[in-house]
């Protein structure tokens, strides 16, 4: 008799233990819950096809033996990632650049099921954001947060589509805010976290407990491959930043300062009398650049960027590729030991990027820009960082990493003078065309 007493008492216990009490001491449980229901919906999951054509060295060899015709096996590769509806009466979507990138196909299913085609609006490498935009009605926005105003230690939630198993919910801390120099990647200003992120996050929402955006999911720091508990996400801030360009132009339109910086090493600190983590030195500056204009030098100390301090070359030029054109900076330098300020605008013609049908209709489908300092002690010219496969551009030869040299026989050195050179000819422009230590010539007709 005892022994049923106590296996009902257990019994009980056991029941009452099992349902979660919905208050303690009067006050409510926290949850979740409510801030959940109004987000999921506005995050989907992607799902992108790209066709490759290839043809083996053996089918190349049988095809000639036989005489047959040598057709290429097509190749389909798939993947998954996550988008935010930012847009409810538009369609947009925004997620990362590396989701869609090279996608021949491009699908969103919706919280409720609903599967739509999705158009691609504008992608950006070097931010790793993207828009893509459906026809849908009955949407659910996330409204944007102000990223600027997230402190190290808030409740972040991440929403998201991790390793294809559907939407899931994680949440966590901001563990860092501004972080950069991460290997791999392009123009950086993370936010950490330790909400669980994993592969199929990328392009998930990470909120805020208003159930605001204030981040995209971008990528992990992992020796494994899975969550340790280190995320990284693009500020809604920067985001939305480049959602106005790429939705505008198509294209991210990134300026330039025009000028080349290095580290201050130990010995130059002495040099200088400066510390070795006070700025960065001005090793040239290029002729009627935003720098040339404000008067820097080479030898100046470029101390702070619109306020924010400047201690190594990876954050200027990270700072730099985030500036937008027509926006006005305030340098702080130091020369011959006196501090100084000064103000330049970055103007249209200051671009550092251009993509190739702006210059000429047959360059469609190609991105230029100006060849990096570190090549300029051995290279001369513009440097084509980019061709779509099967666009007019690569139809008409070019691959990623030619230099464009020369136009009509005039030696360029930069987009400025590219543009200038191919804008101003009386007859279809002639490039000089540099690879693999030999040049060709390429009338654009």
């Amino acid at each position: 008799m005892k022994k049923i007493t106590f296996l009902l008492m257990m019994v009980v216990l056991s029941t009452t233990q099992a349902a979660l009490p919905t208050a303690v001491s009067g006050q409510a449980v926290p949850s979740l819950a409510p801030i959940l229901e109004k987000v999921t919906p506005a995050v989907v999951n992607i799902n992108t096809k790209s066709v490759q054509y290839v043809r083996s060295r053996n089918s190349e060899f049988y095809s000639w033996f036989y005489g047959l015709p040598n057709t290429p096996r097509e190749r389909v590769t798939q993947s998954l990632g996550s988008g935010v509806i930012v847009d409810a009466v538009k369609g947009l979507i925004l997620t990362n650049h590396h989701v869609v990138d090279d996608a021949d196909d491009i699908s969103v299913v919706l919280h409720d099921g609903r599967t739509y085609s999705a158009t691609l609006i504008g992608s950006d490498d070097g931010t790793d954001v993207a828009v893509i935009q459906i026809d849908a009605e009955n949407l659910t926005a996330l409204p944007l947060a102000d990223s600027n105003q997230l402190r190290v230690g808030d409740f972040v939630v991440a929403v998201g589509n991790p390793f294809g198993l559907g939407q899931t919910v994680t949440s966590g801390i901001v563990s860092a805010l501004g972080r950069t120099s991460l290997s791999g990647l392009g123009y950086q200003n993370f936010i950490q976290t330790d909400a669980s992120i994993n592969p199929g996050n990328s392009g998930g929402a990470l909120i805020d407990l208003n159930g605001s955006l204030v981040g995209i999911n971008t990528a992990i720091f992992s020796p494994s491959g899975g969550n340790v508990g280190i995320g990284f996400a693009i500020p809604s801030s920067l985001a939305a930043r480049m959602m106005r360009q790429l939705v505008e132009y198509g294209a991210v339109r990134r300026g330039s300062l025009g000028m080349d910086v290095q580290d201050i090493t130990e010995r130059l600190a002495r040099a200088f009398d400066v510390g070795q983590k006070q700025g960065v030195l001005v090793t040239s500056v290029d002729p009627d650049s935003p720098a040339d204009r404000a008067g820097l030098q080479a030898g100046d100390i470029i101390t702070n960027l619109n306020g924010d301090k400047i201690t190594s070359q990876k954050q200027f030029q990270n700072y730099e590729g985030l500036l937008e054109l027509n926006t006005q900076v305030v340098i702080d330098y130091l020369r011959n030991d006196q501090a100084k300020i000064v103000r330049t605008l970055i103007t249209e013609a200051d671009r550092n990027e251009l993509k190739g049908d702006e210059l000429h209709e047959l360059l469609k489908g190609s991105l230029l820009i100006n060849l990096p300092a570190k090549y300029r002690d051995r290279f001369q010219g513009v440097l084509i960082e980019e061709v779509q496969r099967n666009s007019t551009a690569w139809e008409l030869g070019l691959r990623a990493g030619d230099l464009i040299t020369a136009v009509n026989k005039a030696e360029i050195s930069s987009l400025k003078q590219l543009a200038q050179n191919i804008k101003t000819t009386k007859k279809a422009p002639m490039l000089t065309i540099y690879r693999n230590g030999r040049n060709y010539l390429l009338p654009l007709e």
